[in-house]
């Protein structure tokens, strides 16, 4: 994967996508139908021969841009930034775990051919990508926290969603370090990711 800032930018932005479509869930029960299916079309993307590919381009990626560039000017979601965080420290553990690599992949695979039955979005899908995530990312530690209201993390659907974008954000975390990304990138690259995302934001306007 090439190793550029536009690269990171849209790997950034998966990472703080999926973690706020989390939290969205968590506390209202529902979210965005466009950016959840965005989420989940990018774990089926094991083939992709580039970052844009891997979200069907910067268009279907403008609310997470936006996204982005408010993280970027001021990271004073505290909740959305400690998810991020969590789950660029469970990539880090996943890439030294072969095995676990190895079972994610077979479970995307299986899930891919899912899709000659059921639609994308459809809870037999998520539900599968959510046993993905439940017997391979949640045997790392630190466990992912999700903090919101009882009445919709009780949910069996709104659990499996859950775990299907945590699946997400850990494809999005593996994309940041394939990208280049770092501990320290956020520190040190900060303006030059602000100035890609504001660019890739202005040509997507009308």
């Amino acid at each position: 994967m090439p190793q550029t800032d536009h690269d990171r930018m849209i790997a950034l932005a998966g990472l703080l996508l999926a973690s706020n479509l989390v939290r969205d869930i968590a506390r209202q029960g529902q979210t965005d139908p466009d950016d959840f299916e965005t989420c989940l079309a990018s774990l089926l993307k094991i083939n992709a021969s580039s970052s844009d590919e891997i979200y069907g381009g910067l268009r279907r990626l403008r609310s997470a841009l936006n996204l982005v560039a408010r993280h970027l000017r001021n990271p004073s979601d505290l909740e959305v930034t400690r998810y991020l965080v969590v789950l660029l420290v469970l990539e880090r553990k996943l890439v030294k775990r072969p095995v676990l690599l190895k079972s994610i992949r077979e479970g995307i695979e299986a899930t891919v051919e899912k899709l000659n039955f059921f639609p994308l979005t459809h809870n037999n899908i998520i539900a599968s990508l959510a046993e993905i995530y439940a017997t391979t990312i949640s045997t790392l530690s630190p466990r992912i926290m999700v903090n919101g209201e009882r009445v919709y993390l009780a949910d069996p659907d709104n659990a499996n969603r859950i775990r299907a974008l945590l699946l997400a954000g850990i494809r999005a975390a593996r994309l940041w370090r394939q990208s280049g990304g770092g501990r320290l990138t956020l520190l040190f690259r900060r303006k030059a990711l602000l100035l890609e995302t504001q660019r890739a934001l202005a040509a997507l306007e009308p």
